[in-house]
């Protein structure tokens, strides 16, 4: 059998942003993805206390034949909480799921306008939504002081709706960054801080 040296960097910069468009940076854009970056980061360690937690559940119910219902909850919790916060971080990184035989077919400038229209008419509207509806719905939560219905359950369930309202005013703001990023893209305003590596995917022709 013979050795392959197989370099997997390579292979992700060929294959998964193949339909991808670097866009220049702007100061608005930078200054909006630093906020995103914040809660990125620092939520990111939820992760692994969630792993931890899955863990010591398994544990005291098979090994132990006990289990705790706030430690339960405190799973569903953490997965929210991490999920909600890591779209931002997704759009800003632009790892989102594209459908890569449609996208690497049309040249870098059709791209931009696709995505600054999709960020326009879906994404943003869709986040003031979500924002607008949620608020009665956290305000609600806070103002009854709600708890979990359920025995040991996890005290201020208010607290993990009001991560609702983060999750998406962080979305928006990830969105919009992205939104000025292609503007930038293709009109030269904002002034781009940075010029893209120019290739087949980012020239805008």
């Amino acid at each position: 059998m013979s050795d392959y040296d197989l370099n997997l960097d390579q292979v992700e910069e060929a294959v998964a942003h193949k339909a991808t468009v670097d866009y220049p940076r702007t100061r608005i854009s930078d200054w909006l993805e630093r906020i995103v970056e914040v809660f990125g980061k620092y939520t990111s360690f939820i992760w692994v206390v969630l792993i931890l937690l899955i863990v010591g559940n398994v544990i005291m119910r098979y090994a132990l034949g006990t289990n705790f219902v706030a430690l339960e909850e405190l799973q569903w919790h953490l997965y929210a909480i991490g999920f909600m916060c890591a779209l931002s971080y997704c759009i800003t990184h632009d790892g989102h799921v594209r459908v890569d035989v449609v996208a690497e077919r049309l040249s870098p400038k059709a791209r931009a306008w696709i995505e600054m229209l999709g960020i326009a008419l879906f994404i943003l509207p869709f986040c003031v939504l979500i924002l607008i509806y949620a608020w009665p719905f956290v305000e609600h939560s806070i103002r009854i002081g709600e708890v979990s219905a359920a025995p040991g359950g996890l005290p201020m369930r208010w607290l993990i709706k009001s991560v609702i309202l983060l999750a998406f005013v962080l979305m928006a703001l990830a969105a919009t960054a992205r939104f000025f990023r292609a503007l930038a893209f293709l009109s030269g305003w904002p002034r781009p801080l940075d010029t893209p590596k120019q290739n087949n995917n980012n020239s805008p022709e």
